[in-house]
C-alpha cells in the first residue's frame, strides 16, 4: 500500500475520532498526517523525515491554532453568569408558596419555580418583584400598589 494513502487514511481516522473524543486535539493530528501525505506525494519518502514532519506539524498546528478553532467546536463559555441573572432583576413574579420575613418560599419566573426569600411577608398568589439573584435564590419584594 502506498505510504501517502496510509498517511491520508490515518489523518481521516484521526479527524473522524475527534467527533467521539472531546478536546479538539485529534483534528490537528489528522491534518498533520494529511500534510505528510501531501509531502510524500511530492517526494519526501524517508519514514524518519515523515515522522519528524508529522511531529513538528502536529505540535505547530496544536499550539498555533487550537485556541482559535476550539471555539468553533465547543462554543464560547463564560464564567460570568451575572449578565444572565441581572436579566431577572426587576421582573414580576407570582408567589407559589407564601414567604415569611427572612424565610423561604417558592415563586414562578419564566415558567420555572424558584426558591425565594424576602424581608416582608408575602402571601401565596401575590405578585412581587425580583430585587436581586443570589445563586438559585431570588430576593423579592412586594409590588407597590
Amino acid at each position: 500500500m502506498d505510504t501517502a494513502l496510509v498517511w491520508f487514511l490515518v489523518g481521516l481516522v484521526l479527524i473522524l475520532l475527534e467527533i467521539a473524543v472531546p478536546g479538539v486535539i485529534l483534528v490537528f493530528l489528522g491534518v498533520a498526517a494529511w500534510i505528510v501525505a501531501g509531502l510524500d506525494l511530492l517526494g519526501v519518502n524517508s519514514l524518519t523525515a515523515q515522522l519528524w514532519i508529522f511531529a513538528g506539524a502536529s505540535v505547530a498546528l496544536l499550539f498555533g491554532l487550537r485556541r482559535f478553532v476550539k471555539s468553533w467546536f465547543l462554543g464560547r463559555a463564560t464564567n460570568d453568569s451575572d449578565d444572565l441573572m441581572d436579566e431577572f432583576v426587576g421582573k414580576s413574579v407570582v408567589v407559589l408558596e407564601a414567604i415569611e420575613p427572612g424565610g423561604y418560599g417558592q415563586v414562578e419566573l419564566k415558567g420555572a419555580q424558584w426558591k425565594a426569600t424576602s424581608t416582608a411577608a408575602i402571601a401565596k398568589d401575590a405578585r412581587c418583584e425580583v430585587e436581586k439573584v443570589d445563586g438559585l435564590c431570588l430576593h423579592v419584594r412586594p409590588l407597590s400598589k
